[in-house]
């Protein structure tokens, strides 16, 4: 038996794990009806709490062409979730014996992690709320890696909303991790979220530089643009630098998402004029050789005069997750054999036994589903600590440590909660709320009165 893979992050899987999804995936492509022998027997159930047209119809073709069968949940208000059944208990079901893998689809952030957490067999993220979509980012860059031959080096700009397109902040974390420089040009109002941008520091030596995108004409025109690249001499010497920021001399990708306003809260203003990209846009001085992607379905955005240029490919872009998703698949369920160096296990991941959940995202699985969930957070730091939510990604507000071993609780920069191991952490929000959780002040410290 293979081991128990899932895909609930785009970090899931490791740079040369990527690219050779990228060979075998060109190889089906090649002729998709010759693959039915690796997966004959084999069942995919397509678990979908949000409504889709491509990545379910396209991850359903996928196990067809690989010769296994589709089960398919497309409308959750007819199953038993509609009766209060948790995520938890749906994937134990279905992962029981009614498939070999689960693709699943959610409206919480950090569904994925959940299901992985309790699913017996391979989990893939096909959306979790405004989270993370990583099948999407491993078709998107397939689509770069086929139209420029390479990933690292290209310049990408991403344009529209990206403060809740799950496409984007998968895919400028890959884009991050391949050392690709990338252009934000955001529908103003919708830019990257701070716990991205907080991410791409932290993780990837990612900064952002204000861009001079002048040469982007009307695209860039109401917005502040930003850089995001590598910091490093050899990158940056491929900007020129003026009194504007660094200089947009030309763009390999141009990445277009729609307003995402499924997402939109009560505090977002309304859009009375969303960015667009048509004919007149893409004659701009750097964009005349990009190639136009957008993960679809769109709106206005894109105009239609764009659709016989040679260089929009949102379509083939759509196309070609059918042979990119018959390669995760095929891999998760140990039929194709990648044949390099696995990503290693995250150890930063910690789950809390004890204590109230510090996490307040209300859209977050561990917000929205609390049977089943115990609070999980990634420490970003020891010094002092810092913390992740483990589902949804946002920070954690925890002023105070707690300590499982001793039952004392210390303030987040002391020597002594630095010194606490992670498996025994649990972070607090206030002194009042660790108290109520049953610790006491560490000695020497009282709680205030």
């Amino acid at each position: 038996m293979p081991e128990l893979r899932h895909l609930v992050s785009i970090d899931d899987l490791s740079l040369p794990e990527i690219r050779a999804l990228f060979e075998h995936a060109r190889q089906f492509a090649e002729d998709p009806r010759a693959w039915s022998h690796l997966c004959p027997g084999l069942i995919s159930a397509s678990l979908f709490y949000e409504p889709s047209t491509r990545t379910r119809l396209s991850f359903e073709s996928a196990m067809l062409r690989l010769g296994g069968g589709v089960l398919t949940a497309a409308d959750m208000k007819s199953t038993s979730a509609s009766k209060g059944e948790s995520l938890a208990d749906t994937v134990r079901v279905v992962g029981g014996a009614y498939a070999d893998v689960i693709v699943l689809r959610h409206a919480s952030e950090g569904a994925a992690r959940l299901a992985a957490q309790y699913s017996p067999i391979p989990v893939v993220n096909a959306g979790d709320g405004a989270h993370e979509h990583p099948t999407q980012t491993l078709c998107d860059l397939y689509n770069l890696w086929l139209e420029r031959g390479r990933i690292d080096g290209i310049h990408v700009v991403l344009a529209g909303d990206l403060r809740y397109s799950r496409t984007i902040h998968s895919f400028v974390y890959a884009l991050a991790r391949f050392g690709a420089n990338i252009v934000c040009t955001p529908q103003p109002g919708f830019e990257l979220p701070g716990y991205v941008m907080q991410r791409l520091r932290e993780e990837f030596g990612v900064e952002p530089v204000r861009a001079d995108a002048s040469r982007l004409g009307e695209l860039a025109e109401s917005c502040d643009a930003m850089y995001l690249t590598p910091q490093k001499p050899h990158q940056l010497s491929l900007f020129t630098e003026g009194s504007k920021g660094l200089a947009i001399e030309r763009v390999d990708a141009l990445y277009m998402t729609r307003p995402q306003t499924e997402r939109f809260t009560d505090s977002d203003k309304p859009i009375t004029k969303y960015q667009q990209l048509g004919l007149r846009q893409m004659n701009a001085a750097s964009l005349k050789d990009a190639v136009v992607m957008h993960p679809l379905p769109r709106r206005d955005e894109i105009q239609p005069e764009l659709d016989a240029d040679p260089r929009s490919i949102y379509f083939k872009q759509a196309a070609r997750g059918v042979p990119i998703r018959m390669a995760i698949l095929a891999f998760l369920l140990g039929r194709i054999d990648l044949k390099v160096e696995p990503k290693p296990a995250d150890g930063r991941f910690q789950s809390m036994a004890v204590g109230p959940n510090p996490c307040q995202n209300p859209t977050c699985i561990s917000r929205t589903e609390t049977r089943h969930v115990r609070p999980l957070f990634r420490l970003a730091s020891r010094f002092p600590i810092r913390a992740y939510c483990g589902f949804c990604s946002h920070e954690l507000a925890a002023p105070f440590i707690g300590c499982t071993t001793t039952g004392h609780f210390h303030e987040r920069d002391s020597t002594a909660a630095r010194k606490i191991r992670p498996d025994h952490i649990v972070l607090l929000r206030s002194e009042a709320e660790a108290l109520e959780a049953g610790f006491v002040p560490a000695a020497g410290a009282a709680a205030t009165p």
